[in-house]
């Protein structure tokens, strides 16, 4: 057992965890309970976090974890959680309001007028966030124009991860990985935006002192140290939103695109240049601000895995699960490349097109829907790579996979002919846990940089390199893809 370890505290939307890490990256404890929110009290449609739940979940697994940590030097603690929710609070800390979740349907109306405001177009190039109707900046204006005393009484308005930070240190703050998924930013300046706020008629005062990650927060607070079974004066280290730190922690370099890969696509890179003036005219664009100061995450997403969820209910219905997925992989490893004319517009969100095959023909089999679905969803990743590159001005060299997806292996390769590109997946699944990490051991002055962390972690990858079956693929691109036509 190694005698240094940190603790992240990882607030997900399916689960809460507590997890022990060492310096080499190495997970050494973990611990894992449930995670759900509740109906909200004015109305059983919406959803709300209660914070008590979070922190007592919280609670009971680092008081699961610290028996098998033995005598562990705790160097640390850091809260990485999903990004956008939170909440106002008086000067206690004591919430106004519940949080707001995330999946509550309240917001579509505010996202849907927000031009009553400013345009959608404008706030998207200042902010470099698109249009998601659980932006912070859409849950800000409902309670400002349902609940104006709340913000009149307000001390603060913390991101979920600083409520946590502040309950475990008495310290107000704003995340600014957290910030920087608000749609509020001035993405480029890293800071709140007067044009938003000023139009929106925000009051600029919410937002506590930004601290970037790795900035020293405060130390554990008494009564949370006998609540965790942490000792008190433990430093606190700033981390938050999970998308940054998965995208750091999992060896990613500059320009060096990241694809997470499950029931949707997101394509990410880390870069010091982005052209957010691009992003309005693509939907499922994004920017965030990186992990690393003067960085950035643009992005694209897409649904990817839950059309191939789609295809399976259709062609597979009896499968067993998980067993199925072999099935069908087996089936469609046997279709040659192109799926003998069958194509697939996987667009199932997008009502401008209609989704779904063309080019069936009587011989047409199963195997043949899930490989078209394959390389329909392959061929929109190269489109959104190519939009990637021009927006964040670099030229891939590979990609890397992280995520469920990336263990589907004949997809793995039909992307890397498809793009022709090396596609390098990556072995270790926690990510966001393994990037936070490095930041808490820089935080706390045991390594140098985040950097110096991640050179001590001994990352494995399996590669795909372009087979035979590439050049194939290329002819098909320039002959007739549906996902590109028109673009």
């Amino acid at each position: 057992m190694n005698n240094d370890v940190v603790i992240i505290l990882d607030c997900g939307a399916t689960n809460v965890r507590a997890i022990a890490v060492d310096a080499q990256g190495i997970v050494v404890a973990k611990a894992t309970t449930p995670n759900a929110s509740q109906p909200a009290t004015e109305n059983d449609q919406w959803h709300v976090w209660s914070l008590d739940d979070i922190l007592q979940r919280f609670a009971d697994c680092c008081q699961r974890i610290m028996p098998k940590l033995g005598g562990a030097k705790i160097h640390a603690i850091s809260v990485t959680t999903f990004g956008v929710d939170g909440a106002l609070v008086d000067a206690n800390g004591e919430l106004l309001y519940p949080v707001i979740s995330w999946k509550c349907p309240r917001t579509a109306a505010i996202m849907e007028k927000i031009d009553r405001y400013i345009t959608p177009g404008e706030l998207q190039t200042i902010s470099g966030i698109g249009q998601f109707s659980f932006n912070t900046l859409y849950k800000l204006i409902w309670l400002k124009e349902n609940r104006p005393e709340l913000l009149e009484k307000a001390h603060a308005w913390l991101f979920i991860s600083s409520l946590i930070n502040q309950r475990l240190t008495g310290e107000f703050t704003t995340d600014r990985t957290m910030a920087g998924t608000s749609q509020l930013l001035d993405v480029r300046q890293e800071t709140f935006s007067d044009t938003i706020l000023q139009r929106t008629g925000l009051p600029i005062g919410l937002f506590p002192r930004i601290v970037a990650a790795g900035e020293h927060i405060g130390h554990l607070l008494p009564h949370m140290a006998e609540r965790l079974g942490i000792p008190a004066g433990t430093p606190v280290i700033a981390t938050g939103h999970d998308t940054q730190f998965a995208l750091f922690g999992s060896g990613a370099g500059l320009d060096q695109p990241v694809l997470s890969s499950g029931t949707w696509e997101i394509l990410m890179v880390r870069t010091p240049q982005v052209n957010t003036s691009l992003l309005p005219r693509f939907i499922g664009s994004t920017c965030e601000l990186d992990s690393c100061e003067g960085l950035f995450n643009p992005g694209l997403q897409w649904l990817a895995s839950g059309v191939l969820e789609k295809v399976r209910q259709l062609y597979w219905p009896n499968g067993k699960l998980p067993d199925v997925y072999s099935q069908m992989i087996a089936e469609a490893a046997n279709i040659s490349p192109g799926s003998e004319g069958l194509r697939m517009n996987c667009q199932l969100l997008d009502n401008r097109s209609p989704a779904g095959w063309s080019g069936m023909r009587l011989h047409t089999e199963r195997g043949h829907f899930y490989r078209s679905a394959l390389e329909g969803l392959s061929w929109q990743l190269q489109q959104n790579l190519a939009l990637l590159e021009n927006i964040g001005g670099f030229t891939s060299k590979e990609l890397l996979l992280v995520g469920g997806g990336s263990r589907n292996t004949l997809w793995n390769q039909i992307k890397a002919d498809v793009l022709n590109l090396p596609i390098k997946v990556l072995h270790d699944a926690e990510t966001t846990v393994l990037g936070a990490a490095m930041f808490a051991w820089s935080g706390v002055g045991y390594y140098d940089s985040p950097e110096q962390a991640r050179q001590q972690v001994n990352y494995r990858y399996q590669s795909y390199y372009p087979s035979e079956q590439s050049a194939e693929y290329r002819e098909l691109t320039t002959s007739h893809n549906p996902i590109l036509e028109g673009v």
